[in-house]
């Protein structure tokens, strides 16, 4: 008997690939970029299952390019923007994501852009490197503290509440938003269930935490921006979508506000013009679960999910049990 036939869009840590290697043909994408739309329409054809990184649009048209043999297609990813969830189920083939695994890993790539953003640390790495320290001074590069302050999260999920635990070490007053009051995250870290408009208004620093959807396309634009304090700091570690790149870098420019930190673009991986020029923008190329643990978490959580559907059973990660009905 044959074995299943696993396709992985692009190279991941050899562990998830030696997990799928015990029961399954594997091929993985030998070039390091993502599969081009007409590679990933081929190379899903007739396999069982699909590793699929963020990067690949998985519509309706890939799923019928994998054809009736695909069980799952299982996103390297936390986030599901890429993957029609509808077009899926339709066509009874599982979605699965890896929650958890990186919640730690993104949370402190948040804290290490708001204190790099706050203490203009790439600044004076770039002005030491270019021989400009010459000596302690008492005025130069001026940064932001950081302790006591108030801190915004938006969108205390997983990862949100990861943050806000980690802000408890700066004795700040933590205002948060979400879907609903989060009493246990209150009771464990004294944050405040505040609207867009107040949290925007009296944070000091605010981190985005939010997955992308229709509604949370530009949840920070211009309106919002202006709402900021002049000194205030704001860090994308969630989607690039989620903040409005132009506005952004109008209200950077203006100097409305005091500084950003950005992980993910609206673009990417193309940047707004005019944002890697800014002095007062600290900007990173996806690294929010870039840890050697996470990472290689990342493609075992994929791979059980694979072998899961391949075994007939719920992927522990599912994002859509109902296909498996409509495969029946």
């Amino acid at each position: 008997m044959s074995k299943p036939r696993v396709l992985i869009t692009r190279r991941i840590p050899d562990s998830g690939i030696r997990l799928l290697k015990i029961k399954c043909e594997v091929e993985v994408n030998p070039q390091d970029r993502p599969l081009t739309r007409e590679e990933l329409l081929l190379g899903v054809h007739d396999r069982d299952g699909v590793l699929c990184m963020l990067t690949d649009k998985i519509d309706a048209e890939v799923l019928d390019a994998a054809g009736p043999r695909a069980k799952i297609f299982a996103n390297y990813a936390v986030g599901f923007d890429n993957l029609d969830i509808a077009a899926a189920t339709q066509r009874g083939v599982l979605l699965s994501n890896t929650p958890d695994v990186l919640t730690d890993a993104t949370a402190d790539m948040a804290w290490s852009l708001l204190c790099a953003v706050a203490r203009r640390v790439l600044e004076g790495d770039r002005y030491t490197r270019a021989g400009k320290f010459t000596g302690w001074k008492p005025l130069e590069l001026l940064g932001l503290e950081i302790t006591g302050k108030t801190i915004g999260i938006i969108g205390a999920g997983r990862i949100g509440q990861a943050f806000g635990q980690r802000a408890c070490g700066f004795k700040p007053r933590l205002l948060y938003t979400a879907n609903r009051p989060k009493p246990d995250f209150e009771a464990q870290t004294g944050a405040s269930f505040a609207d867009r408009e107040t949290l925007l208004r009296e944070a000091d620093f605010v981190s985005l935490h939010l997955p992308l959807t229709p509604e949370t396309r530009h949840y920070i634009g211009a309106r919002e921006l202006n709402l900021m304090k002049e000194t205030a700091i704001l860090i994308n570690t969630s989607r690039g979508p989620v903040v409005d790149e132009k506005a952004l870098v109008k209200a950077l420019r203006e100097k409305r506000i005091w500084g950003a930190g950005l992980d993910v673009y609206e673009q990417e991986p193309e940047l707004e013009p005019g944002l890697s020029a800014l002095e007062n923008v600290v900007i990173t190329p996806h690294l929010g679960s870039a840890t050697i643990e996470t990472r290689d978490n990342m493609g075992i959580v994929a791979a059980d999910n694979i072998l899961a559907a391949l075994a007939g059973e719920m992927p522990p990660n599912c994002l859509n049990p109902e296909a498996a009905k409509a495969k029946n």
